[in-house]
């Protein structure tokens, strides 16, 4: 065992990120002990196993997560990082926290959503999760997932052992209701992975070939342009039954992609009124709308149509 008394701890370390502060001491095992009368907190290291030898086939900054937790020989401060995770939680949409993204089989309430995002670097789409929780410590752990796992394709997801929760010695304190929890979070985000990586792909697809023929697919496109495509890329978290998009740029005689007329259906719109559809979906365009002059939004349910 190795002390070293020039890395001094105080109480506010908890209220940073454990895994980039651990980071550099990666081939270590950390334990905390007291080493003086003023009861400062100093690290130990000895020799650890990443989990990258482990056979957990995890994503690199899942994988950093799990070395930090299990470098830490101490389970308060492995709940207390994972309640400072919480906090740093992408947020969900309460338009999101519908019962097609609650976690089912947890002791609290749980939300998972997520969006698919082409990237050019792996010619492929990435997952990227937000959520929700009314339970501080299961905040946390979906934290730390969604975390570890936005940024990663679907067949990344998917090859994700679940017993990197054990490697980061996690599991070993969690009650087996949170346990069971965690593992279901887990396996609902591989499965929303492939649902939104399919759904897109085959979006992609239908915009490939509505050129040829325009009625015959879900998205209706004329002039495919930048904004065209990021309007369409936006609104995919909609999961949208229907998506008709029309540059009418040349009838306003204004340029290229200047003027929208946009035709969405999808059931999140269901108990909201035009209006708060409207700003949804205006919500959602973002950066968007200040780059266009005009567009025209017809929002509606399935049913609707």
């Amino acid at each position: 065992m190795k002390f070293h008394p020039l890395v001094v701890l105080s109480v506010t370390f908890l209220a940073t990120d454990i895994s980039a502060f651990i980071r550099p001491l990666s081939n270590h095992k950390v334990s905390l002990a007291v080493s003086d009368k003023k009861g400062r907190v100093f690290l130990s290291t000895e020799q650890a196993t990443s989990s990258s030898d482990n056979g957990l086939q995890l994503p690199p900054e899942l994988q950093k997560i799990t070395d930090a937790f299990a470098m830490v020989d101490d389970d308060s401060l492995r709940h207390k990082q994972l309640l400072y995770m919480a906090n740093q939680m992408p947020k969900i949409t309460k338009d999101q926290m519908i019962p097609e993204n609650k976690v089912p089989g947890c002791l609290s309430t749980v939300y998972v959503d997520g969006s698919a995002q082409w990237c050019d670097e792996r010619d492929n789409y990435i997952i990227n999760y937000v959520g929700e929780s009314d339970g501080l410590l299961t905040k946390g752990l979906a934290a730390l997932l969604i975390r570890g796992l936005s940024g990663n394709t679907a067949e990344e997801i998917q090859a994700v052992n679940p017993e990197f929760i054990q490697a980061a010695k996690i599991g070993q304190s969690l009650t087996p209701g949170r346990n069971n929890g965690f593992l279901n979070m887990l396996a609902v985000m591989k499965k929303k992975a492939l649902e939104i990586s399919n759904q897109a792909k085959s979006n992609q697809s239908d915009e490939s070939s509505s050129s040829d023929d325009k009625n015959s697919n879900d998205v209706t496109s004329a002039t495919e342009g930048p904004i065209y495509k990021s309007i369409i890329d936006a609104l995919q978290v909609l999961k949208p039954d229907k998506l008709d998009l029309v540059d009418t740029s040349d009838q306003n005689g204004d340029g290229v992609e200047s003027h929208f007329q946009l035709e969405v259906f999808a059931s999140v719109f269901e108990d909201l009124g035009m209006d708060k559809r409207q700003k949804l979906v205006y919500m959602l365009l973002g950066e968007i709308v200040p780059n266009i002059e005009d567009i025209k939004i017809t929002a509606l349910t399935k049913e609707e149509s």
